[in-house]
């Protein structure tokens, strides 16, 4: 019997679920500071000219979407960097599935990451680090999510949604950690500095990955790399549905997403960031979502425990749904703290809330997306599902990018109260797709528990 010791789960999903944190740490430090980075200092004279290939890069931006400003570009930029992260996961699940193994996959994917941060210390490899990242996130993200589903028999649908609950609290931690310590970095001693640590980091992330692969179980055997997917025929149904559940969760992760680019150009030029200590870094608001996610992740699965203990509690869609309608609302206060405001003088207690209310809609959302897709996803396509998932943050990403450099075109209360609408629109979605997604989603789980 498998030795439970990370809050009653498998030790394995411990250095899961640190390694991520690690990872995060990294990412969500140097998103914190990339957008501001390039507003405020890449796309001045005397750096901008330095940049390998951004002549190039920029062209092709603006050959699709007219001249941009430098913060239309650099959220441009910020959305397709986002985008792409989010796209090759599903490169890299295949990759694992069919050639390298999840284990050797994440390995290559980790020290990728570390050079790409590295990289972004220097002005003339700005973009080649961009891409390394970009690469070495394909390789991680899914292969480490689908390693956590692997913990668990198909029939354990309750321990598992409790798995990927613990796992993004590890993620979240690193996601509060990572502005601090960055934004803090680059506020005393350079934005390169801020940048150098996010690599250091990943290289402790591929540490904690090496010292728990003893504790993982035998790798499932690869699919052959020739011949195409061996799917089902019978599969095909379940695979469709699953992809219709994640393309509703598209409309709040743009929502929940735009706080990393223009919610960072808001804080910056909205709100007054003295304190009697000092300025708050603005890369710090970075972290309130992460921080309120990892506060609130114990307390929610004690509940979801009692509830399915007693049969009751929201199903894994409504969860989502919820998600959708509270991302909303957050963005609802931005709106109103806009209106109500003049630039300089907002309290920093309206970002402070409003972040805090998405840090509850994505862990309504998130982890319970992962947990719903990996335990209902046929047998031998979690790789490729989990990057599926990953796919549909591509889409959101790129579209939350397009959408941010709407931001100088808009007032600030306006362009928040669209984000509120795109929110919105994810929740009623969700509700009116509920009489003919519910029921299949149950008779899955029905068949995944009679198996």
């Amino acid at each position: 019997m498998t030795t439970r010791t990370f809050f009653g789960e498998p030790a394995a999903l411990g250095y899961l679920a640190f390694t991520e944190a690690w990872e995060r740490f990294s990412y969500y430090g140097m998103s914190a500071l990339v957008v501001l980075y390039m507003t405020e200092t890449l796309f001045l004279p005397g750096h901008i000219d330095h940049v390998a290939g951004f002549a190039a890069l920029r062209g092709g931006i603006e050959g699709v979407t007219g001249p941009l400003s430098s913060q239309g570009l650099a959220s441009m930029i910020y959305g397709l960097y986002s985008g792409l992260i989010c796209f090759t996961p599903l490169l890299g699940g295949l990759l694992a599935d069919r050639v390298l193994g999840a284990r050797a996959t994440v390995v290559l994917g980790a020290l990728l990451l570390s050079a790409g941060h590295l990289a972004l210390a220097f002005d003339e490899s700005f973009l080649l680090g961009l891409l390394l990242l970009i690469l070495g996130c394909g390789c991680v993200k899914g292969n480490i999510a689908a390693q956590v589903g692997g913990l668990y028999p198909q029939a354990e649908e309750a321990a598992r949604t409790r798995a990927f609950t613990l796992f993004n609290m590890g993620i979240n931690t690193g996601a509060v950690a990572g502005p601090i310590a960055c934004g803090a970095l680059a506020q005393v001693f350079g934005w390169h500095a801020g940048f150098a640590a996010a690599g250091a980091i990943m290289i402790l992330g591929l540490v904690t990955y090496l010292a728990g692969l003893r504790h993982l179980p035998p790798e499932p055997r690869r699919r052959a790399s020739t011949g195409g997917p061996s799917v089902k025929p019978g599969d095909w149904p379940v695979i469709g549905l699953l992809c219709g559940v994640i393309a509703i969760t598209v409309f709040q992760s743009v929502a929940f997403y735009q706080i990393g680019n223009a919610g960072m150009i808001w804080v910056r030029r909205m709100v007054d960031p003295m304190t009697p200590s000092g300025p708050i870094p603005t890369a710090w608001f970075m972290s309130i979502d992460s921080l309120i996610s990892v506060l609130l992740a114990a307390p929610l699965i004690a509940l979801w425990r009692r509830q399915a203990a007693g049969g009751g509690g929201p199903s894994d869609y409504v969860k989502l749904g919820l998600g959708a309608a509270i991302a909303a609302v957050s963005a609802l206060i931005l709106a109103v703290a806009s209106a109500l405001g003049t630039p300089g003088h907002v309290s920093p207690l309206w970002p402070a809330l409003a972040f805090a209310g998405f840090g509850i809609a994505f862990l309504y959302y998130w982890p319970t997306l992962m947990a719903l897709v990996s335990r209902r996803a046929p047998e031998g396509t979690g790789g490729a599902m989990l990057g599926v998932i990953f796919m549909s943050l591509f889409v959101a990403k790129t579209a939350m990018g397009w959408i941010g450099s709407l931001y100088e075109t808009m007032t600030p209360a306006a362009f928040w109260s669209l984000d509120a609408a795109i929110a919105a629109a994810g929740a009623l979605l969700a509700a009116a797709l509920w009489v003919p997604i519910a029921p299949r989603l149950a008779a899955i789980r029905t068949t995944c528990a009679a198996g």
